[in-house]
């Protein structure tokens, strides 16, 4: 169903792929938006590596939740390292993709589960009093998605292959 990587030499492992998942503080989603037009939009995530999810939060209408609810499917891209190296006339990159079945989180359990995931991750030293009263003040308007990871992969420069 997913593609092997043509350059399998640039092909990281799950852990690395993980680590990169792990350590992002941003990617891109990719949906199939209007007019079935791909729609990408660079959001912030926090990942789950026991259960292979990844959740985002935002508003609870618009593009992004119109081409959920149409479709479904989607993609996720971390870029982990983009450095141009002008005197070779390329980019040493390390980066992972998610490909799998996104949805809203509706039930009250899986929402508050998705929020302390992305309030501990960019605050982790806040109180968990303090992150309560944030999350309570937000709740009303907030809208928590999930993405089933069904494949992943990782890929970084054939230079950065050549060092390690």
């Amino acid at each position: 169903m997913f593609r092997e990587m043509r350059r399998c030499k640039q092909n990281l492992s799950s852990e690395e792929t993980a680590e990169i998942l792990t350590r992002g503080t941003s990617g891109v989603l990719a949906l199939l938006g209007d007019d079935d037009y791909p729609y990408a939009v660079p959001i912030s995530y926090a990942y789950d590596p026991e259960n292979s999810i990844i959740y985002f939060h935002g508003a609870k209408s618009g593009h992004k939740i119109d081409a959920i609810r149409k479709y479904g499917k989607a993609s996720f891209c971390v870029i982990d390292q983009d450095h141009i190296v002008p005197e070779e006339y390329t980019t040493y990159f390390r980066s992972a993709i998610a490909f799998g079945r996104i949805r809203i989180i509706e039930e009250e359990a899986g929402m508050k589960k998705a929020i302390q995931a992305l309030a501990v991750k960019y605050h982790p030293d806040d109180t968990e009093e303090a992150r309560e009263e944030i999350i309570l003040r937000e709740w009303k308007p907030l809208c928590m998605m999930e993405l089933t990871i069904e494949h992943v992969s990782g890929k970084e420069a054939i230079e950065l292959v050549k060092k390690n």
